[in-house]
C-alpha cells in the first residue's frame, strides 16, 4: 500500500512527510499542533485531519 493511500499516519510517516525530525514530531503531537489519535499504545495521525491542518496554516498565514 502506497502511504498517500493510507488513511492515517504513524509518526514516523508523518514526520517523513511533513520534512520534520521524529523528536519534532512528537513535540507537536504533545503540545496539541499536530492532529492525532491513541490507539492502544500507538499514535497515529489521521491523513484528512492533518491536511486540514496543514491547509488552514497556509491560508491564515495569506490572508
Amino acid at each position: 500500500m502506497n502511504i498517500e493511500d493510507k488513511l492515517t499516519w504513524t509518526v514516523k510517516e508523518t514526520s517523513q512527510l511533513i520534512g520534520l525530525s521524529r523528536n519534532s514530531t512528537y513535540r507537536g503531537i504533545l503540545t496539541g499542533e499536530i492532529p492525532h489519535v491513541k490507539v492502544g499504545k500507538r499514535i497515529l495521525i489521521p491523513r484528512v485531519a492533518l491536511e486540514r491542518m496543514l491547509s488552514e496554516v497556509g491560508r491564515s498565514k495569506a490572508d
